[in-house]
């Protein structure tokens, strides 16, 4: 990770220090339990067993990295870790704010595992759902799914110029959360790509309202039924990935990035807000399109179900080919 930085240490997984929220109607602020969230005290006091921090003050920029992993998907504990960060991030920019100035300026979500940005979403657990009719179960997991990215869509409600570094592939929900951050910074070798089409879905967490806003609905339809997964170069080609970095150079494109802009800050921040002006994105939106998803997922059928083990299997092997 990034260097020189401040290393976030302190352990996470008691409840003080973990986000419990109400899934499915968040006010601006994703609501919380008293104290659940780190105070801004120790806002920096923040170890989480999913998520590398580290943040560097000097710089002004907050890097959080996925954990390596074997199973590199979305997770429960993983969104339960990505709202501890959101918070954590809140908590920096309102201590700054109270000593009249402001800590950090952007964020950067990256993945440490190699070649893998994220696979996207549980589809195992999906399957296993959708067998034993549990909508509920489903649900919930959806949901936290849009109350994450979401809170990346806002940029955690602060100031911050959000940036999502994908250094391998990201498919399905791993690539709507890149999507779901201002600047989307790829390494030449990562693809990405919505595959649900070849399970009889789409993707519900939030893929069509991002594409529609960044390259048009026609075009975000296109690539969503296609059920391709392109290379980076293609999607930057598209518009839809922001910088392409060459391989192993995505780090430093961010900082590169971050350099060339460093000046312009200012008006850089006032542009992204003017853009969720311009064409807002609601969570009514991101909400309602998830239920449009439940109904879809609970009526598919066993042969689609098994589609979405094999592509689940086909993953794991490919993986552990590398690794």
């Amino acid at each position: 990770m990034p260097a020189p930085s401040v290393k976030v240490a302190g352990h996470v997984r008691d409840e003080a220090q973990t986000v419990d929220y109400e899934v499915g109607s968040p006010p601006a602020v994703p609501s919380q339990k008293p104290n659940s969230a780190p105070p801004a005290g120790s806002a920096t006091n923040l170890l989480l067993p999913h998520i590398d921090v580290n943040i560097d003050f000097e710089s002004r920029i907050y890097w959080a990295a996925m954990r390596p992993s074997r199973h590199p998907m979305i997770t429960m504990e993983l969104l339960q870790d990505m709202m501890c960060v959101q918070e954590s991030v809140r908590a920096i920019m309102e201590e700054g704010n109270r000593e009249q100035h402001q800590h950090l300026e952007y964020f950067v979500a990256a993945s440490q595992t190699p070649g893998v940005y994220n696979f996207g979403g549980n589809l195992a657990y999906f399957a296993d759902c959708i067998r034993r009719r549990d909508r509920e179960s489903l649900r919930k997991y959806a949901y936290a799914c849009i109350d994450v990215v979401y809170g990346n869509a806002m940029a955690f409600h602060t100031p911050v110029i959000t940036i999502a570094l994908v250094q391998g592939d990201a498919l399905g929900g791993g690539f709507e959360c890149a999507l779901s951050f201002d600047v989307l910074v790829a390494e030449k070798s990562a693809k990405l790509g919505l595959p649900e089409v070849l399970f009889n879905l789409f993707p519900g967490m939030g893929a069509y309202s991002f594409l529609s806003r960044k390259i048009g609905t026609a075009a975000a339809e296109k690539l969503i039924m296609s059920g391709t997964v392109y290379t980076a170069e293609e999607l930057h080609r598209l518009g839809v990935v922001d910088i392409l970095a060459d391989d192993g150079q995505g780090e430093n494109a961010v900082r590169d990035y971050i350099a060339r802009n460093r000046r312009k800050h200012n008006a850089h921040k006032a542009m992204y807000r003017s853009k969720r002006r311009i064409n807002p994105l609601t969570y009514e939106e991101l909400s309602d399109i998830v239920d449009i998803w439940l109904d879809a997922a609970m009526d598919l059928g066993e042969q689609d179900l098994r589609k979405m083990t094999r592509l689940v299997e086909a993953q794991a092997r490919r993986f552990d080919k590398e690794t």
